[in-house]
This record gives C-alpha cells, structure tokens and sequence, in this order.
C-alpha cells in the first residue's frame, strides 16, 4: 500500500506579492525551495493563515535571497501581500519508508522570509 506523507514544509513565510495577470502558480526564492527540497514545477498545497485558505498550485523558482513568495493567477485572490503562509509538498511512498523518512521542514525569518 502507497501512502501519501509531508515531504517538505516553508513553515511562516509572508506574501511577498500576489500577481492576479499572471498565469498561475507560486513564486518562491530559490534558496527556501532548496532548503525544503521543493523542486520547479512541484506541486505544492499553500495554506493562508490570515484567511483559512489552502489551494494547491506547482512551484516557479525565484530570485535567491529575495525572499519572495509571491502567488500568481487566480490565487492572487485568495492571498494577500503580507499574508503569513506555510508552503507544503508530499510524497508518496510505502508505508514501510514512511515510518524512517523524516520530512525538511524549514524555519526562515519571519520578517524577511530569509533563511537564518
């Protein structure tokens, strides 16, 4: 049996932009995908703690050290400029390496959205 399981968290970043012309997906600073092993083009699930919201959408790589979360398209109505975000990708594996696998979840500065 397959299992779906975190693979990877941003956990606490804040909305850099929300770009409603663009054609869809999140932009996320190069180095937090690298930190949280979050590939280009990875479909990803964002959740809104200002608003509750959660969509899903797949990952376009950013500008290292920007700090930028920025949601494009349609989910620039549901996420604001300064909204606090937790971005999160899964796996699917066995539940045999689901027991020893040990998820990246990484803790960037709250205000800059850098890593520290």
């Amino acid at each position: 049996m397959l299992i779906q399981v975190l693979k990877s968290k941003i956990h606490r970043v804040h909305v850099t932009d929300a770009n409603l012309d663009y054609i869809g997906s999140i932009t996320i600073d190069q180095d937090l995908m690298d930190a949280a092993d979050i590939l280009p083009g990875e479909k990803v699930q964002i959740v809104n703690n200002n608003n509750g919201e959660r969509i899903e959408t797949y990952t376009i790589p950013g500008t290292r050290g920007s700090g930028t979360v920025c949601l494009n398209g349609a989910a620039a109505r549901k996420f604001l400029k300064g909204d606090v975000v937790i971005i999160i990708s899964y796996a699917i594996m066995d539940r045999e390496e689901a027991k020893t696998f040990e998820p990246k979840v990484v803790f960037p500065d709250t205000k800059t959205n850098l890593l520290k």
